[in-house]
């Protein structure tokens, strides 16, 4: 099945609330682009890598759909299959020009050579742990990743998200050679480990975070330094704190969502957190939520002031601009003044229910389109929006 290609499939839909028209890039199957903290552009080219189960011989729920990876040109609309695993392949990421490609598959964390098809073995699980999505060094030399004892099951609405942070006490996380010659142990605390993520510019430097429902944690982002493998928290909380979705940017920088009292991170497809149930999505308690910037040693830099909150967000290239997933509507957010300027850009009708349909709004290289996710007509598939 690697090499196989499929025609195009886009469609262009309007947005009557906004007046703004969205390109469907997909309609086969379901199609998930890869995580907000790894950006599913290729740099330098004109194409994306996703996860899609169009080839799996029968269809599933997307949070147990087989997937596999594949690559799409955006100007012809054509895909091509990358990886034919015999396990669903739901964790990945790439370096940005979309050569090396790190996946989790199985019990194994794996890395293919996309202009030679190579497929290595970088860390192969023999303690039953939990393997969670993997990033790529800036210099390629390492895939790091967290991995974590077994906790309650995943699924759907955040099903066990609460049951995990207080039942996983052993996180660890692992660098791998990217040339299977051996994987070792970094790190280890006493909690779920997750979110690792190289820097874009520094290959020495890392983040990760403490999972789990964002009023409970004390302390979400962590800085670690892979060399000296100790680690430090980025912004230091507050009791009044709610912190998560820290990514790096473009630049090496790092964002992160405060939501304040109250509120855990999650959103369900009945439109309420699936842990904080007393507060309601949009009630922040006198608190004004805010989104920060961190530079690349984990200093405050700037924080910005939000109306409201949104379930993600992704920094354009200049900083300038912020794109948020709100709970109905894709919402585009300037941040170059003194005070957040808001525009409602599309209706995106996702139903929230797994990670897979969450809409995760993603910025090219070039910061002129938006690749988000949703699965408004039952399947999850992915939109183009033209800036």
């Amino acid at each position: 099945m690697i090499g196989r290609t499929w025609p195009a499939e886009g469609r262009t839909l309007h947005d009557e609330s906004s007046g703004r028209t969205m390109r469907q890039l997909t309609s086969v199957g379901h199609n998930v682009h890869l995580y907000f903290t790894d950006n599913a552009f290729n740099q330098g080219g004109d194409s994306i890598v996703f996860l899609s189960d169009r080839g799996a011989s029968e269809r599933r729920p997307a949070h147990q759909a087989h997937y596999n990876l594949f690559r799409m040109e955006l100007g012809s609309g054509e895909i091509t299959q990358l990886t034919d695993e015999a396990e669903p392949v739901f964790k990945a990421t790439k370096t940005p020009d979309g050569r090396l490609l790190a996946y989790v598959v199985g019990n194994q964390v794996k890395l293919l050579d996309s202009q030679s098809g190579s497929v290595t073995v970088v860390h192969e699980e023999r303690d039953g742990f939990t393997l969670g999505r993997p990033s790529i060094s800036a210099d390629g030399r390492f895939v790091g990743f967290d991995r974590n004892e077994p906790g309650a099951d995943r699924g759907p609405n955040y099903s066990g998200f609460k049951e995990r942070y207080y039942g996983i006490k052993d996180g660890r996380i692992m660098l791998a050679h990217s040339d299977g010659t051996g994987s070792f142990e970094i790190y280890r605390d006493t909690c779920q480990l997750a979110h690792f993520q190289f820097s874009p510019v520094d290959p020495t430097m890392a983040l990760f975070c403490h999972e789990g429902p964002w009023h409970l944690v004390t302390q979400r982002i962590w800085l670690l330094d892979t060399v000296s493998r100790t680690a430090r928290p980025a912004f230091r909380q507050g009791e009044q704190d709610s912190v998560g979705h820290e990514f790096w940017t473009m630049d090496g920088n790092i964002f992160f969502d405060n939501r304040g009292p109250g509120h855990d991170g999650t959103i369900t497809s009945q439109r309420t957190q699936a842990v904080a149930s007393e507060v309601s999505f949009h009630d922040h308690s006198g608190f004004q939520p805010y989104v920060g910037l961190l530079d690349g040693r984990g200093r405050l830099l700037r924080t910005f002031a939000m109306p409201f909150a949104c379930n993600h967000y992704h920094a354009n290239p200049a900083g300038t601009m912020l794109a948020g997933d709100d709970v109905d509507a894709i919402i585009l957010i300037d941040i170059s003044g003194e005070t957040a300027q808001i525009t409602p850009l599309w209706t995106h009708g996702t139903s929230w229910v797994c990670q897979e349909s969450h809409c995760h709004p993603t910025w090219s290289w070039d910061g002129r389109r938006l690749l988000v996710a949703s699965d408004r007509d039952g399947q999850v598939q992915l939109y183009l929006l033209e800036l």
